[in-house]
């Protein structure tokens, strides 16, 4: 997957580099297949995220959606055109959007990133993701892989999907993409959303600030250390009780942050897993989980947050157990259950 996806970044420079649409950068790996867990091995996505930068004579500007859940943190990425009549891009022949008329624009230049991707003034997830769809289409023939592997793109709305086959092995990839907010570990992007969601509306994503601290863990675990095995066999051990995998997902990354991880070796796996599971009926009949990362002023460093994700109040991802009587006991059911 990964060398895949760097031979898609350098296709995908050379074909944008005059283009209005978004720059597209290296894709980085996210998601349990590159935290080394998966709750279904025979059906690995391996997730990546594309960051995107604004073409010349834009600007993207991230606007948060007030509307909604407080425990829902959602954006709008407005694109602005930038006057270009003093800037470097003259000597390439560019016509500034703001200044020269829309007659000569139309006949000598393509159309702006907002008559392309954009809903009024905004970056359109719907939009993009086929723009990005018929991109990975057009330059999948060019990479070296395409001449052993078969390409098919999956339906998707928020993202690209795909998988990659050579008849006896096939790998599912799903490529994300997203602007990075400032220069933290906090993006806000493509992640799948229930079908209702505006195509404006971009959800804040903390995946690369996950994917980090499952990597600072795993530099510092002993060698037979089993974190990931508990976390993976407690998440395929829940399947179909209604808990979601992101549940088990954060409460293991916070038993990873308070229990030394000398105390995940193999001779403590029954402990670790009786601890999950302690924790998950806690946080059900309390109806609070936390969330691992907003709000979170103990993450390892080198993990970055914007300044209002780190200051945030606590993000409750049980906040429906609260208001929903019915709901909490449905959980506390299917706690029993498990």
């Amino acid at each position: 997957t990964t060398s895949v996806m760097n031979k898609f970044t350098i296709y995908f420079r050379h074909v944008l580099s005059n283009s209005f649409y978004p720059n597209l950068k290296r894709a980085i790996g996210v998601g349990s297949a590159f935290e080394g867990w998966s709750p279904r091995e025979q059906d690995v996505v391996y997730q990546v995220l594309v960051p995107m930068t604004p073409p010349r004579g834009h600007s993207f500007h991230l606007e948060p959606e007030t509307a909604g859940h407080r425990h829902v943190r959602n954006f709008r990425i407005r694109v602005q055109q930038e006057c270009t009549c003093t800037s470097e891009q003259q000597g390439t022949g560019m016509l500034c959007f703001l200044h020269h008329p829309e007659e000569e624009l139309r006949v000598h230049q393509d159309p702006s990133l907002l008559d392309s991707l954009c809903t009024g003034s905004y970056l359109d997830v719907e939009k993009t993701a086929r723009w990005f769809c018929q991109l990975v289409r057009a330059v999948w023939p060019a990479l070296p892989q395409a001449h052993n592997w078969h390409l098919v793109l999956l339906p998707s709305r928020r993202s690209c999907q795909l998988k990659v086959s050579n008849g006896r092995q096939s790998y599912r990839i799903e490529m994300l993409f997203g602007v990075r907010r400032g220069r933290s570990d906090v993006f806000v992007s493509s992640e799948p959303r229930p079908y209702h969601t505006p195509s404006t509306t971009w959800p804040e994503s903390y995946a690369v600030a996950e994917v980090k601290f499952f990597g600072h863990i795993t530099l510092r675990a002993p060698p037979d250390s089993l974190h990931l095995q508990c976390l993976q066999f407690f998440t395929r051990l829940q399947l179909g009780l209604g808990f979601s995998t992101y549940t088990m997902k954060t409460i293991v990354m916070h038993l990873l942050s308070t229990t030394p991880v000398s105390q995940w070796r193999r001779g403590r796996f029954v402990r670790r897993l009786l601890d999950i599971s302690e924790s998950l009926r806690t946080c059900v009949e309390g109806r609070c989980l936390n969330h691992f990362i907003v709000g979170n002023r103990r993450l390892p460093e080198g993990i970055d947050l914007p300044k209002d994700v780190l200051m945030a109040g606590s993000c409750n991802l049980f906040h429906d157990l609260v208001m929903d009587p019915v709901a909490h006991s449905q959980a506390m059911s299917q706690y029993e259950d498990l």
